[in-house]
């Protein structure tokens, strides 16, 4: 398939945003019935795990298996021996697509929109792993045409179904700590690269095809451990830091719950960029218009990096004052710094989750780690029983009970995706919800290319105010 096909094809056009005219008036996909038939683009990494978890549905007929390293595709077929096999998605697309009812894309990010919108243009669902695009264009793109097109949607976002973030969304939509001002979100991962910019290169692997796991994106040498399998993340070309990694799962649930759209504002307090790889510390800070759970202003702040996040009021816990060892520490010298320092080293109920979200508000705080562990209410600087209003809210709302195992909870959200292909369910993370929050991910992830600069976002217009910012709203797809 050459290059115009392919963009022709996808929708994307050279710029990454035009959709094809012919592509505005089309029909319903068909329902998926019986059985939904589906192809894997990507099945390494975590692209195993979603073949697994896909796999694992009993109504799943693993029909096509696509990777760009033999030896994952090698593996994966192994355990489906009746899929056909490809290298090339286009190719798997062009030649399977009426034996296909559904694709999974788990690529890295850079090829998750040409592979999505391919897909979608043959009237295919699409399960694509977060973050939804590499580029904001990207992302309105996929959003356009999966709702054009009437297609069931689903970002790999796998919390999204677990019952202690359906439980905090409830709660604080509940008002249990009254409308929120204040978000702090953090991670200590490092997807960043503050290195030099790479140099030479290095024989290809016999077992890769580098032109295709490159894709639309810039030719370059291969280097071995810096691009494949897996620190694409640090790199602009390919990634998105941390931001686009982790930052999405735990922005999730306070985007929903607070039922946010995009920011109006965007800072990123960082190093200068080198136009190569992402800065390995973050803080990035948005403000966002209110919301009926909101104050007139909400205020978010994301800190990503070793180290993170960084010391604020907001996110001391209760604890130290029980220990008489730190009394001294609590007194009125002590810094804010070192109130954190001591309470992120107590057992137990003082102890800061290694990453997490706190949702500040009129009426208290609630603490959400990540993962896998219930929302705590802290009022006055003490936590607060709220057994009475969980039992409520699980009652009214029906959420069942938290089960604490990731092997039996990690697949209802990837079931969700095929109960919905076949009519039986509907996706609590669709394109429409999915292209937002990546929007808002990904403009932080452009603030970073002006560090401690405020950029202001016309959401309507789909540009920012500073024109040199605009340049990074989209890319320039490469023929391959």
């Amino acid at each position: 398939m050459n290059k115009r096909d392919f963009l022709k094809k996808t929708g994307l056009g050279a710029a990454g945003i035009a959709l094809a005219p012919s592509l505005i008036m089309c029909k319903q996909t068909p329902k998926v019935s019986g059985r939904v038939r589906t192809a894997h683009i990507g099945v390494g990494g975590i692209g195993r795990s979603d073949l697994d978890a896909i796999s694992s549905h009993s109504l799943v007929d693993i029909t096509a298996l696509c990777d760009v390293d033999a030896n994952n595709l090698a593996a994966a077929h192994k355990l489906h021996p009746n899929a056909k096999v490809f290298s090339d998605y286009r190719v798997m697309m062009k030649e399977m697509g009426d034996d296909i009812d559904a694709v999974i894309v788990s690529t890295p990010d850079h090829t998750h929109a040409p592979a999505s919108m391919l897909a979608m243009n043959m009237n295919k669902p699409v399960y694509c792993q977060k973050p939804l695009t590499h580029h904001v264009s990207e992302a309105r793109a996929m959003n356009k045409l999966a709702k054009e097109k009437q297609l069931v949607t689903q970002m790999g976002i796998q919390v999204h179904s677990f019952y202690d973030y359906k439980l905090a969304t409830l709660l604080i939509q509940s008002g249990i700590i009254g409308k929120v001002h204040t978000v702090r979100a953090w991670s200590p991962k490092n997807w960043g690269y503050d290195g030099p910019v790479l140099e030479g290169s290095d024989p290809i692997p016999e077992t890769l095809d580098w032109n295709l796991w490159l894709g639309t994106a810039t030719e370059r040498p291969y280097k071995e451990n810096a691009y494949h399998p897996g620190n694409w993340r640090k790199l602009m070309d390919f990634g998105c830091g941390t931001l686009g990694d982790m930052g999405v799962h735990i922005f999730d649930t306070p985007y929903n719950a607070l039922a946010l759209d995009v920011p109006r504002t965007i800072i990123n307090e960082c190093r200068e960029t080198n136009g190569f790889g992402y800065p390995e510390n973050n803080i990035v800070t948005y403000e966002f218009p209110q919301t009926k759970y909101t104050t007139e202003t909400l205020k978010w702040v994301w800190y990503d990096g070793v180290g993170a996040p960084k010391a604020h009021e907001d996110l001391i816990l209760p604890g130290a004052e029980n220990n008489a060892s730190q009394k001294e520490t609590e007194s009125s010298e002590a810094t804010v710094e070192d109130k954190m320092s001591l309470e992120t080293k107590v057992a137990g109920e003082g102890s800061l989750p290694e990453q997490g979200a706190m949702f500040i508000g009129e009426k208290g705080r609630l603490l959400l780690p990540h993962f896998m562990q219930l929302p705590k209410k802290i009022v006055d600087g003490k936590y607060v029983d709220i057994s009475s209003e969980i039992a409520a809210v699980e009652k009214a709302n029906n959420i069942g009970k938290p089960i604490r195992n990731y092997a039996s909870e990690g697949p209802k959200h990837y079931h969700q995706f095929i109960d919905a292909c076949l009519g039986k369910d509907k996706c609590t993370a669709p394109f429409s919800y999915a292209a937002k929050l990546t929007e808002t991910i990904l403009l932080g992830v452009i603030a970073g290319r002006f560090p401690n600069q405020t950029l202001h976002w016309n959401s309507e217009k789909a540009k920012f105010s500073e024109e040199e910012a605009n340049q990074y709203l989209k890319g320039t797809y490469r023929e391959f």
